[in-house]
């Protein structure tokens, strides 16, 4: 039987950021339940409807309708989602209420160097699923404040935030179990 596909999907660039450790860290702990895909938002041109026939943006938006969830790991930039984030959502969310978004299951969680752990930031992301008919995982919000002492070795450590993360994710890996046909 088939395994749930998850696509990660870290909303910065840099390779060393807390978003990317904690993704590495997040698939570390459920790559023996789910295959694990993670996306590069980097990699897409800036938002222009003008551009019709874009390979990287084809692929991202194949990797959205092939995975069973998407899973987001989002730093908190000036209050909200990074740009590079943005522009990825905006690729992807055409055409309006129709786009791959639609019906997608989302898991949302947010890093920051700051206190707060960049939950501004994961609403403004809840905020634009839910405009895109994409259904947001209910769950305690996932934060990570401080992240940038949390990494070492490319990887999140704080172990009391990667075990509910995990719990978290796994609950949501669960749902898409049971509402996806042919997947256990």
């Amino acid at each position: 039987m088939p395994m749930i596909e998850l696509l990660f999907i870290p909303g910065s660039l840099r390779q060393a950021s807390s978003s990317r450790a904690t993704v590495r860290a997040l698939i570390k702990r459920v790559e023996d339940s789910a295959t694990c895909v993670t996306a590069d938002p980097g990699l897409l041109p800036h938002y222009n409807a003008d551009i019709l026939d874009d390979p990287a943006v084809k692929a991202f938006i194949d990797q959205i309708a092939h995975a069973n969830g998407l899973v987001f790991v989002t730093p908190e930039y000036n209050y909200s989602v990074p740009g590079v984030l943005k522009n990825a959502i905006d690729w992807a969310s055409r055409p309006a209420m129709k786009s791959v978004f639609k019906d997608k299951h989302c898991f949302v969680m947010s890093v920051s160097g700051g206190a707060l752990g960049g939950v501004r930031a994961q609403g403004h992301l809840k905020y634009s699923l839910n405009g895109m008919l994409a259904k947001v995982f209910a769950c305690p919000e996932i934060v990570v404040p401080m992240a940038n002492d949390k990494v070492e070795n490319g990887l999140l450590t704080d172990e009391r935030i990667l075990t509910f993360a995990e719990e978290q994710l796994r609950a949501f890996m669960t749902t898409l179990s049971e509402s996806v046909p042919d997947i256990r």
